[in-house]
């Protein structure tokens, strides 16, 4: 079968070809550049635990090149008012919290005499990684290198996609530049971000607001007084700055430091740039004369767009070409991610197997539906913590608490909770039965959302995490407290297990066997199944070949005529 090409070799387009590469799918990725990537440190992605655990997964050493921040603060004016900290934490975690706008709440504003607030939780907050783009390209890059098999991954670079065309058996597209030529693959993905030529080609309409935000950036080397935290710092009472600056850690001693600009296209010059930077120092360190030495600046301006299509056959948008978003905390880079961790074993599954419309449609009912929560979040927030006249404004509007809301709202964007940040549920996704199985039971993970990382056996008998075995095929684990304490060889024949591992065998898709002592909020003998993408697709009560079969046909995009029969599965759970 013909590879499937990747159009575009930024972050997201390089983390496709790597996910697809890693679960034997050959990949042709045309590349525009020369094959590097230009080092700007004012240029940064933030990597929430569950991106990060995707990169993990696939080899990138990308973290290593992290540190995670020690706490996050935010302050109003000249004081403090919320001191957060913040733990490495599991990679994958969380309680499955919906994406959705939450109340304003109607409580007294911390910004007014008392001490600050510190955010407590029942769980740790997991620390966000902070580093450079241009080393997350090379620790990707690297790790394409390291496969070591042009059969698998060959990267043409100096090319890129002029012209598309699509049949019932595959795609042909024709590329300009070093390598001008006709290339076969079985499907494309445009990853060659916002003025993506494959979006443009496929007809599909790109519409949102433009400039939503704009802020000044600056990458610098400077002792501040919270060594390791991250700040957002709100109506500073400096003449030269604006609304809004946010400080975050880099590693080596660096901070990138962010000035949100006023509404408007007047041009930041270097010297005004200047006067941010040294009255913004002078602020926090109570010195003028504070000595500091400044990397690389910069303007990023906030697009909020949103393809309308993000499949047309057998072409498939990611990243930048399909979404644009990043005010507030957001990240758009992050749902790139994101989108090819959802689309990754789709198209395995597709390219080894065969798979239905159905299965290859919920890629963009997930993702399009999940970044398009996060964008009306973003734009209900928006009125609200930007109003008209600044934060001056705001303080004399809104009712009382609203700023203390506001500034835990923005907090959450940065950290990727709430709804600004958090990981995506897919609650109503195609691939969820019509209608709960019979026997579902309630956990800790909602239907639809990236499952906690919990320590399982594998079927070797060796212990490890649950997120280390996704990615390939679908999961079921099996909760079983107790389990520990035995070898697996006295009880993999025991109790439930023979029943269980005859039903997984007969499902209609390849499927690992696992088992947990325990996880959140799941009684004894509850059986998750799991996609490979790490969302929880059912927790049922016991071994229920019937329901079980039902769900892992569902989350392959049912047509259960390409695999055992109903009835056959069952008879062999059965025996």
């Amino acid at each position: 079968m013909d590879p499937v090409i990747v159009a575009g070799a930024g972050p997201v387009g390089l983390t496709l070809a790597l996910a697809l590469a890693r679960l034997d799918v050959p990949v042709v990725l045309l590349d525009e550049s020369a094959g590097g990537d230009e080092s700007r440190l004012a240029r940064t992605v933030v990597l929430r635990p569950d991106t990060a655990a995707l990169l993990e997964r696939l080899g990138c050493r990308a973290a290593a090149r992290a540190e995670p921040w020690a706490g996050w603060r935010t302050m109003r004016r000249r004081q403090l008012v919320r001191q957060l900290p913040l733990t490495p934490g599991s990679l994958f975690g969380g309680t499955g919290r919906s994406i959705g706008f939450p109340d304003v709440p109607d409580a007294a504003d911390g910004a007014h005499g008392g001490p600050p607030e510190d955010e407590e939780t029942d769980t740790p907050t997991p620390s966000p990684l902070h580093l450079p783009q241009h080393e997350l390209t090379r620790a990707l890059r690297a790790s394409l290198a390291a496969i070591g098999d042009e059969d698998l991954v060959r990267i043409v670079s100096g090319t890129r996609l002029d012209t598309l065309e699509q049949d019932a058996h595959g795609v042909s597209v024709r590329t300009r530049g070093a390598q001008a030529t006709w290339w076969r693959g079985s499907y494309v993905v445009g990853c060659d971000g916002p003025r993506s030529t494959v979006r443009k080609v496929l007809g599909v309409r790109f519409p949102g607001r433009t400039a939503v935000e704009r802020q000044a950036v600056a990458a610098l080397r400077a002792e501040l007084p919270w060594p390791g935290e991250a700040l957002l710092h709100r109506s500073p009472p400096w003449r030269s700055i604006d609304a809004e600056v946010t400080a975050r850690p880099l590693p080596r001693g660096l901070w990138r430091i962010d000035w949100l600009l006023p509404p408007g296209r007047d041009l930041v010059t270097p010297d005004a740039l200047l006067v941010r930077v040294r009255d913004t120092l002078a602020g926090w360190c109570g010195d003028s004369a504070i000595p500091y030495e400044l990397l690389d600046t910069g303007v990023h301006t906030v697009h909020h767009r949103l393809a309308r299509r993000w499949r047309v056959g057998r072409a498939f948008l990611a990243g930048d070409a399909a979404h644009l978003l990043g005010a507030l905390g957001t990240q758009g880079l992050e749902e790139g991610l994101r989108d090819v961790g959802n689309l990754a074993w789709k198209l395995s599954l597709a390219w080894h197997h065969g798979a239905s419309d159905a299965l290859l449609d919920s890629y963009q009912a997930e993702r399009r539906g999940a970044v398009g929560a996060r964008l009306r979040a973003a734009d209900q927030a928006l009125p609200l913590v930007r109003a008209a006249g600044g934060w001056h404004a705001v303080r004399r509007t809104v009712l009382p608490g609203g700023a203390r809301s506001h500034d835990a709202l923005l907090t959450d964007g940065h950290l990727g909770r709430g709804p600004l940040g958090a990981p995506p549920i897919y609650g109503r996704s195609p691939l969820a039965p019509a209608a709960p199985p019979e026997g579902s039971v309630t956990v800790g993970t909602a239907t639809g959302a990236a499952v906690a990382d919990v320590p399982v056996t594998a079927p070797d008998g060796s212990l490890v995490r649950l997120r280390e075995r996704l990615g390939r095929e679908l999961l079921v684990v099996l909760v079983a407290p107790g389990t520990g304490v035995w070898e697996r060889r006295h009880w993999v024949r025991a109790g439930l297990m023979p029943r269980l591992a005859a039903a997984v065998a007969a499902l209609p898709v390849r499927t690992e066997l696992l088992v947990a002592e325990e996880y959140p909020g799941a009684p004894a003998h509850t059986v998750l199944l799991v996609r490979p993408d790490g969302h929880l697709a059912a927790a049922l009560s016991g071994v229920r070949p019937s329901e079980l079969y039902a769900c892992a046909d569902a989350a392959r995009g049912g047509d259960a005529a390409r695999g055992t029969p109903l009835r056959d599965a069952e008879a062999t759970a059965r025996r």
